[in-house]
């Protein structure tokens, strides 16, 4: 199918190694710039430990198979596990949930069916085939040539449009990958940018790397891997 496609793509390297910057804007106030690490193996492990500001340093996130996910806060000093309930909320302060950051491929996660075929892109629509979603659907505007997603379109429980993400993706050696992500919430008026700074592929990271105990800053983040 075209979603598989669509996740052979984005889960293309063996693991990934990349220093992010996110941006968060609000209408009519200043940028928040912020620095993480991001390392990500197969297709549902991914760890995130922001770097920058110092107020922010530390804090990091943890997705395993079988949908488990842990936080983990400096000021309180051990992890916690994050229930399927929590994961509305947003992702450390951005316009992203924790469902949104869900590395799980979507097919496995979502029922697709094509609405159209426009020039340049596929038209699908993405039902999730889990409970306790935020969404009713997802639109997905998907590149017919090279089937990355250029846009997603996120929609309640009462069909309306609440999100929008936009997708600018470069090909580095023989991977495409999202260079740049902006989440808009359309309630808000507020985006957050997802900018990858740099990027390595397939450097051979650990199992060790994607551990609880690796959360805490005291140990090896795995950049050395």
């Amino acid at each position: 199918t075209f979603l598989k496609k669509m996740d052979d793509l984005m889960n293309a390297p063996n693991d990934r190694k990349a220093t992010v910057q996110i941006i968060l804007t609000k209408k009519n106030d200043k940028e928040k710039v912020r620095e993480a690490e991001m390392f990500q193996k197969g297709k549902d492990k991914r760890l995130y430990r922001y770097t920058k500001p110092e107020s922010q340093a530390g804090i990091a996130t943890l997705s395993l198979p079988g949908d488990v996910m842990w936080l983990y806060l400096p000021a309180f000093g051990k992890p916690t596990k994050i229930s399927m309930l929590a994961k509305s909320q947003a992702f450390t302060g951005t316009d992203f949930s924790m469902e949104d950051m869900d590395p799980k491929p979507y097919s496995e996660r979502f029922v697709p069916k094509l609405l159209e075929t426009k020039e340049d892109v596929y038209v699908l629509e993405l039902t999730p085939d889990y409970e306790k979603s935020d969404y009713s659907k997802l639109i997905v505007m998907l590149d017919k040539e090279h089937f990355y997603p250029h846009q997603i379109d996120y929609y309640d429980k009462r069909d309306e449009k609440v999100k929008e993400a936009t997708y600018q993706y470069t090909k580095s050696g023989k991977y495409w990958y999202a260079r740049e992500v902006t989440m808009t919430d359309l309630k808000k008026d507020h985006s957050t940018q997802i900018v990858i700074l740099e990027v390595q592929f397939d450097v051979g990271l650990t199992d060790e790397v994607f551990t609880v105990e690796n959360l805490k800053p005291t140990a090896e983040s795995g950049s050395d891997q």
